[in-house]
């Protein structure tokens, strides 16, 4: 199942479930016209508290009344607990950063208020002369653990989104750590929509895209990285509680402007353009300001 967020200028914002060719929207009190159920209005609550079971026999039976184009996806989750980002997980990445990968997660957090839809605008401030992109795929946690096994940590993923973690290079680089560089507002576009790990049989085996005006630049696969999903969440979970509705980005491969012999860092006006297989794709407009 595929959980998106919505906003409709006559109810405001609720959320919908999409059809399984991405194309069009059931929205929260379509669901309930259709199946009788009583649905809460939180979308953590539908999907962390056993709510999707409750339409499972419906599936089928479900009818999508309006197309994807014709709404405004938001960010699927609003305010999640945490939003855990990993750096040099992928051999590639690290490589060209002539770097030797670690065996354990080398993370930072970036704020919630970093979150911006999939395909609203990314805003950045005229000081930064260095702005990168990351495509990323995002675990999005469906239940609390600690000191968790592998198999375990696998099994407290809710699904799978794309997360562009943003970055201002020139910020990173003065401060040589990531937190202020990559934690400014709309430096997190995500989604389009959260898609059950059920739908997704190997994380570890999904094309990753990412497009700069329509000219590739990167093009690699999950299978590439260092320390998979499960070891991640895992070994995250031995040292800090991992809570429903957190988000864990399990960094980046190869391709990032900073990296090419010539930079090309993003500039106003260019288009982002992020596909992961079987999650979507995601797309934002620069814009200085």
């Amino acid at each position: 199942m595929k959980i998106a967020r919505l906003h409709d200028n006559s109810s405001g914002d609720s959320y919908g479930i999409i059809s399984s060719d991405g194309k069009k929207i059931l929205t929260r009190a379509e669901i309930q016209e259709q199946t009788g159920i009583p649905i809460p209005p939180s979308v953590k609550e539908f999907m962390f508290n056993g709510w999707i079971n409750e339409l499972i026999e419906y599936k089928d039976e479900l009818e999508y009344r309006r197309y994807v184009k014709d709404i405004e996806l938001l960010a699927p989750l609003p305010n999640p607990p945490k939003i855990i980002c990993l750096a040099f997980n992928y051999y590639d990445h690290a490589r060209d950063a002539g770097l030797t990968p670690s065996d354990e997660p080398v993370i930072f957090i970036k704020p919630r208020t970093a979150l911006n839809s999939p395909f609203n605008d990314i805003i950045c401030p005229q000081f930064v002369k260095r702005l990168d992109y990351e495509a990323e795929i995002a675990a999005v946690i469906g239940k609390d653990i600690k000191k968790a096994s592998e198999e375990q940590s696998l099994e407290s993923v809710f699904g799978y989104m794309i997360l562009h973690d943003v970055s201002a290079r020139d910020i990173q680089f003065k401060d040589k750590q990531f937190t202020r560089g990559k934690s400014i507002d709309t430096f997190a576009p995500c989604g389009p929509w959260i898609t059950t790990k059920d739908e997704i049989n190997d994380p570890q085996n999904l094309k990753i895209m990412t497009r700069v005006n329509g000219e590739t630049r990167q093009n690699s696969s999950s299978g590439n990285m260092v320390l998979p999903i499960k070891k991640i969440i895992a070994s995250l979970s031995s040292v800090m509680t991992i809570e429903a509705g957190d988000i864990i980005s399990t960094g980046t491969p190869a391709g990032v402007a900073m990296s090419m012999k010539e930079p090309r860092y993003l500039k106003d006006g260019d288009i982002v353009e992020i596909e992961i297989e079987k999650l979507g794709i995601i797309r934002n407009r620069i814009v200085f300001a």
